[in-house]
C-alpha cells in the first residue's frame, strides 16, 4: 500500500502490532478467526506482547470490549448504540481488522442504502447480454462476508429505511442468502458476522423494528465519564492525525486540550465541572470526536497562518464554529457561558475568552 494516502485502514496502520499478536498467540483460536479473542482484547485495549508495546486503540469500560468480542465468538451479530463520537465506527473498524485482518467490508447505511447493498445486485450489461448467472451477480459485502466466513461491517444502520434493514432478518436468522433467480442458497461459512453501528439521536429516524434487534447483542458505549478519559482519548488521537497530515504545527499542549474538554463537558452536560453553575445547552453533540476536529483545525490555522503554535486566536475560530451552529439558540448560550463562565476563570483563560468574543460579535 503506498505512503501517499489520506487515511489507511486499520489492518494497515498497525499491521507490526497484528503480525506480533499472531506470531504470540498461545490460546485457541476461533474458526475463521486471525488471533484469539484474548488477543483481540490486547489488541484494542492495549497491553504487552512479547517486547512489543500495543497502543490501545479504545480507551473505555474494558468489560465492554469483551462482551463485544464474546457476542462475535458465537453467531449473534452486535449492534454498537451511543452518541455520535463515541467511537462506534472506530471500534468496529479495529474488531473487523483484528479478528479478520480485514475491516473493508462495509455497508454505509443512509437514506439512499438499498436491499441490493446488502444482499446482491446485477451487472446488467452480462445480464441483459446472457442472462442471470454467478459471472452477472454482483456481491455486496455481506454476500462476501458470508462466503469467506468473515466480519461485514454495516454503518449507520438506522439512517436506512425499515424495509431496507429488515432485509437483514432473514440474513442473521437463516445465515444463508438466497438467490432466486438462480436457484440457489448460500450459506454462511463459520466466522460470519456482522457489526452494526447506529447513534442514539437517530432514533426518530427509522427505528429498528423489535425483529431485528433481537438478532443483535446491543452494547451501549457511553460518552467520556470523566475529563481525564477524554482528554487521554483526544490527545492519543490528535498525535495519530497530526503524524498522518502536514499540519506544520505543534501538538497542543496539555492545558489546552483541557480547556477545550471543559468547554466541551460543560455546554454538553448543562452545567460547569463542579456543578455549581446551570448553563444552556448548544444545538450540537459536541462529542470527543469533534473535540479532536478542532484541535486538529486549531492546529492546521496555526502551521498554515501562524508561528507553528496553537494560540487563543486559533483556538477561538475552531470553538466558534462547533459550538454556534446556524441556531441563534447556539450564539446565546455561547454568549453566556463566555460572559458568566469562562470570563469569571481569570488569568489563564482571558487570552481565550478574549478571542472568543471578538468573534462572536
Amino acid at each position: 500500500m503506498s505512503e501517499n494516502v489520506l487515511r489507511k485502514s486499520a489492518e494497515e496502520l498497525y499491521q507490526d502490532e497484528l503480525n506480533a499478536l499472531i506470531a504470540n498467540e498461545t490460546n485457541p483460536i476461533p474458526e475463521g478467526w486471525k488471533m484469539s479473542p484474548k488477543s483481540v482484547l490486547t489488541y484494542i485495549t492495549g497491553g504487552k506482547c512479547g517486547n512489543m508495546e500495543i497502543t490501545p486503540k479504545y480507551i473505555g469500560n474494558r468489560r465492554l470490549v469483551e462482551v463485544a468480542i464474546a457476542t462475535l465468538v458465537t453467531d449473534r451479530a452486535l449492534l454498537l448504540i451511543g452518541e455520535p463520537g463515541t467511537a462506534k465506527s472506530w471500534l468496529s473498524e479495529h474488531l473487523a481488522a483484528a479478528i479478520n485482518g480485514d475491516s473493508s467490508k462495509v455497508v454505509q447505511g443512509t437514506a439512499g442504502t438499498t436491499e441490493e447493498q446488502i444482499r446482491y445486485s446485477w451487472n446488467y450489461a452480462m445480464l441483459i447480454s446472457k442472462g442471470p448467472s454467478m459471472d452477472a451477480l454482483v456481491k455486496s459485502p455481506v454476500y462476501n462476508a458470508m462466503e469467506s466466513g468473515t466480519i461485514a461491517r454495516f454503518e449507520e444502520i438506522s439512517r436506512c429505511a425499515s424495509e431496507v434493514q429488515d432485509s437483514l432478518i432473514s440474513i442473521l436468522s437463516e445465515k444463508r442468502i438466497s438467490v432466486a433467480e438462480l436457484g440457489v442458497e448460500v450459506p454462511a461459512k463459520k466466522g460470519f458476522c456482522v457489526i452494526a453501528t447506529a447513534n442514539t439521536r437517530d432514533k426518530g429516524v427509522n427505528s429498528m423494528s423489535a425483529a431485528l434487534k433481537r438478532r443483535f447483542n446491543i452494547i451501549v458505549l457511553p460518552v467520556p465519564n470523566n475529563a481525564k478519559m477524554e482528554m487521554d482519548i483526544i490527545k492519543r488521537r490528535v498525535g495519530q492525525l497530526s503524524s498522518s497530515l502536514t499540519l506544520g504545527s505543534n501538538i497542543p499542549d496539555d492545558k489546552i486540550v483541557e480547556k477545550v474538554v471543559t468547554v466541551f463537558r460543560e455546554l454538553r452536560n448543562g452545567k460547569t465541572e463542579d456543578g455549581k453553575q446551570k448553563l444552556k445547552t448548544t444545538s450540537g453533540v459536541l462529542s470527543t470526536a469533534e473535540a479532536i476536529s478542532l484541535l486538529t483545525n486549531s492546529m492546521a490555522l496555526a502551521g498554515s497562518f501562524g508561528t507553528g503554535a496553537v494560540t487563543a486566536e486559533d483556538l477561538a475560530a475552531s470553538l466558534q464554529g462547533a459550538i454556534v451552529k446556524d441556531e441563534e439558540n447556539d450564539k446565546i448560550a455561547w454568549t453566556e457561558y463566555l460572559e458568566n463562565v469562562m470570563k469569571k476563570r481569570g488569568s489563564e483563560w482571558g487570552d481565550l475568552y478574549k478571542a472568543c468574543k471578538e468573534l462572536n460579535k
